[in-house]
């Protein structure tokens, strides 16, 4: 009983941590076009984040149930998964750069699940889902309806950032094209509908704080459940449960009301703290963005968020946004973009899988060896 104790409690510190650590996601371009003062963004994105954690589970079921084979992992396998990704999260926070919390936390469960199986047994690769349609729009959506590491995990972390940054390109071009049309040069367009774009920003980061919530804070909900089912299926640590604890046990994999409302309020509680380090990366350092930009990057970044939680996909918000704002900078001019800058990002984008694979993998390893 004592360990399933610390392994909740250490995923919902992994949870806090996920909500200052990309607080900046839904944030950082209205605070960087002064479409609204920090205290007020982050106050509404915790309340979004809240909203957006309570409305489904589609993406806590992939990350509970869809990654890893649950016959070959240990509660001992997950408390080190969620050590890899803490660590990690802690790193680049200190160092300011938009790394995805998600991939951290994956990474750490495939190398702990690696070690648990002895081998790469405990990965569940591909997982066909039944046909979608035909054609390859139809195996398209076949492959990323499929379970497993490389449709919702792999894939998705390149294709990603792709979409958020064409998107937002074509959507920022098109908005230029508009404020051309209207009589007048884009640049003094802009700059006189600058009030018009900043209250437009508040809908796109209230939208952006929505699907943050619908997308990130699921996956510490698949966490949970599936500690929540080992311990009653596979644990004796339930045995002799008290009957008002009886609301733990879970003999079938699903996720509790109890369950989505104390990860939600959880992961309110770490957007309201801000991660500031990161906002300014995002908001000022990388690309000097006005209200048009600030505008398109949020809404491109919340229509792929909206598409991947829907086919259950735990997407990297952070590499979404950071992709839309390389994207609507690219339209300023390519050298507007501090690529420096983008380069640093990319390769701790890299570095997160292996990196908490790893220490997932080294923790889950000498726990064995200590017979734990």
């Amino acid at each position: 009983m004592a360990l399933v104790c610390l392994v909740l409690l250490i995923a919902l510190v992994f949870e806090f941590i996920n909500g200052f650590h990309d607080c900046a996601n839904a944030i950082a371009t209205s605070i960087g076009t002064r479409a609204l003062t920090p205290s007020v963004a982050i106050f509404m994105a915790a309340g979004w984040d809240l909203v957006g954690a309570l409305s489904g589970t589609a993406v806590a079921k992939t990350v509970g149930s869809g990654l890893v084979d649950t016959n070959l992992i240990t509660l001992s396998t997950i408390l080190c998964a969620l050590l890899g990704g803490i660590f990690w999260n802690l790193v680049t926070w200190y160092y300011g750069l938009p790394s995805s919390s998600s991939h951290a936390l994956m990474g750490g469960l495939c190398g702990a699940s690696v070690a648990s199986a002895s081998g790469f047994a405990g990965i569940v690769w591909y997982k066909p889902a039944a046909a979608v349609g035909s054609g390859v729009a139809g195996s398209i959506a076949t492959f990323f309806k499929s379970a497993g590491l490389l449709p919702k995990v792999v894939v998705p972390m390149f294709v990603a950032p792709v979409c958020g940054l064409l998107i937002a390109f074509g959507v920022t071009a098109l908005l230029y094209t508009i404020l051309k049309g209207l009589n007048g040069t884009t640049q003094i367009r802009a700059r006189h509908s600058s009030g018009g774009f900043r209250f437009m920003q508040i809908l796109s980061s209230s939208w952006m704080a929505f699907e943050h919530g619908r997308n990130d804070a699921q996956k510490t909900m698949g966490i949970i459940a599936l500690t929540l089912f080992l311990a009653t299926t596979r644990d004796s640590a339930f045995v002799h449960l008290p009957a008002w604890l009886a609301f733990l046990r879970t003999p079938q994999f699903d996720i509790a009301t109890w369950v989505k409302v104390t990860c939600a309020l959880t992961m309110a509680a770490g957007v309201s703290t801000g991660g500031w380090r990161i906002i300014r990366t995002l908001g000022k350092n990388m690309v000097k963005l006005e209200p048009v930009h600030g505008f398109a990057a949020q809404t491109t970044a919340s229509l792929v968020l909206e598409a991947a939680t829907g086919q259950g996909i735990p997407l990297s918000t952070t590499h979404v946004i950071s992709g839309a704002v390389m994207g609507v900078g690219a339209t300023k001019r390519l050298n507007a973009v501090k690529w420096s800058i983008a380069e640093r990002m990319l390769w701790a984008w890299v570095m997160t899988i292996p990196i908490c694979g790893s220490i997932g993998f080294v923790l889950t390893w000498l726990l064995r060896r200590l017979g734990a």
